[in-house]
């Protein structure tokens, strides 16, 4: 599983990365239901995403009196969407010829709100039949990583790097477990396209045989599956030119983002200088629980050649102020007005917190680094010890779907 609910958390959409959806011709389906708990002017919509970035496809208010809902969604382009319920829920859903019945608690009532909604079922088809099961076990895994999490932090443990230790191994175990689901998935659901779904939350080239077979076996469901079946392969194509321009001893890719008095900030900037590059949003929990770690590193690496400099990816600049003043982090900041979709495709992420260290020619030194590594890293740097790869852990667009 590509950082699938590893040390994550699973939110209400402020971003998704979604499998992308292809043109088939013009048809709709139709989305209806019934939400429990309503507010004035309650209303149920249906986006697709590219990175940070919604785009709505359909929208309609609910009614006052029934509380029903329906939708009229465009379905030219199949793939995967999500269809959300005024912002306290949200489900994964498949696009394509299967009407949907999907119902919703709606406002949580309760008088301390947590967000924690409920799972949402989808009355469809085979491919949101399928969709029902990849979407309980994020669900169900988001459970689990709160339980463990509460646990953890509550029991003794002889230092807090046996604590971060084992929790740690309960969230890799976690994603263990989604990847063994998917696999499965992948083996036995390849008779419908939302497989790929599945398939898209997997390694390729460690499930390569897998994957390949389940794509052989979609490309004769339908000229539409075969059309997806094409499409992965010249993507993966891509994917790897992609991956090699970020490996590590590359130079890292250029970009600006603006500082809050809306200056340009460029990492080239810090050439000469160790810099450890941060990408992060507000409303994302691991990488604002990284923040004290990364404080206690910059001071004591500011005055030896280090920089630090962190970019939001928040689709509103006023989430990213506000976190940014909550949170009083004396280093360099930064914000990208695209919601991060430049950045994710130049460093090829798909989950944040995403942290690298850059060494002072402005190559990659080392990425994917999390709580001890990131000091690690920047002392291996000042040393002039060789770069090496970091497998480090961080929220999937793809699993906030909650």
């Amino acid at each position: 599983m590509k950082n699938l609910l590893k040390n994550c958390c699973v939110m209400s959409v402020a971003a998704l990365l979604l499998f992308p959806m292809f043109a088939f011709g013009q048809r709709t389906v139709t989305i209806k239901g019934n939400v429990k708990f309503i507010e004035n002017d309650f209303k149920v919509g249906v986006y697709r995403f590219s990175g940070t970035l919604k785009q709505l496809l359909a929208e309609t208010t609910v009614d006052p009196t029934t509380h029903n809902y329906t939708l009229s969604v465009p379905a030219d382009k199949i793939g995967e969407a999500m269809v959300d319920c005024g912002g306290w829920q949200a489900v994964n859903v498949w696009l394509q010829d299967e009407d949907m019945d999907i119902d919703f608690r709606g406002v949580d009532t309760a008088a301390i709100k947590i967000k924690n909604p409920p799972f949402v079922y989808i009355k469809g088809g085979k491919n949101n039949e399928l969709m029902n099961l990849l979407n309980f076990d994020a669900y169900r895994n988001y459970q689990s990583m709160i339980v463990y999490s509460q646990k953890t932090y509550v029991t003794k443990f002889a230092d807090e790097k046996n604590q971060k230790s084992l929790t740690n191994a309960l969230y890799d175990f976690m994603g263990d477990d989604y990847d063994a689901r998917c696999r499965y998935y992948v083996e036995h659901y390849a008779d419908r396209p939302s497989v790929m779904v599945a398939i898209e939350q997997l390694d390729y080239e460690k499930d390569k045989k897998l994957i390949d077979d389940a794509l052989a076996r979609l490309a004769t469901v339908s000229p539409q599956a075969n059309e997806l079946v094409a499409q992965f392969h010249k993507d993966k194509v891509e994917e790897k030119i992609r991956i090699e321009r970020v490996k590590v001893g590359a130079p890292m890719p250029a970009f600006e983002c603006k500082s809050p008095k809306g200056k340009t900030l460029r990492p080239a900037n810090f050439k000469g200088k160790v810099l450890v590059l941060d990408f992060w949003a507000s409303w994302c929990g691991p990488c604002r629980q990284e923040i004290p770690n990364l404080k206690k590193i910059y001071a004591d690496f500011k005055d030896k050649g280090v920089e630090f400099m962190s970019v939001s990816i928040d689709a509103k600049r006023d989430a990213w102020v506000k976190a940014m003043s909550e949170e009083g982090m004396p280093w360099h900041q930064g914000w990208v007005s695209d919601g991060g979709k430049e950045v994710m495709d130049l460093y090829q992420f798909s989950g944040i917190p995403f942290i690298l260290i850059i060494d002072k020619d402005g190559r990659i030194y080392r990425k994917h680094v999390r709580g001890d590594e990131i000091r690690k890293g920047v002392e291996d740097v000042l040393a002039g010890k060789a770069p090496a790869e970091e497998k480090g852990t961080s929220i999937s667009m793809g699993a906030m779907s909650m």
